[in-house]
């Protein structure tokens, strides 16, 4: 079981990772990301650093914000 969580754990910070990358190329600012998500900037901090663990919808609005698809946003994690 513990091994599960420390699973979670990785994929919630590779997530963050992930999205942090895909803003930055983007050269949203965090706090721009946030609004173009329509989520506060703080919950942003918190995905980026892996410490939330995301509603699917939450994920859309990423992926939507970034101009690409739920998939994509996903790949390779």
């Amino acid at each position: 079981m513990l091994g599960h969580m420390a699973r979670s754990s990785d994929i919630l910070e590779r997530f963050g990772q992930r999205v942090r990358e895909l803003r930055k190329a983007q050269s949203f600012s965090q706090e721009e990301f946030a609004a173009e998500c329509g989520l506060d900037r703080a919950y942003m901090g918190g995905v980026e650093r892996g410490e939330r663990n995301l509603a699917l919808r939450n994920i859309e609005r990423i992926a939507e914000a970034l101009k690409i698809s739920i998939s994509k946003l996903t790949s390779g994690l």
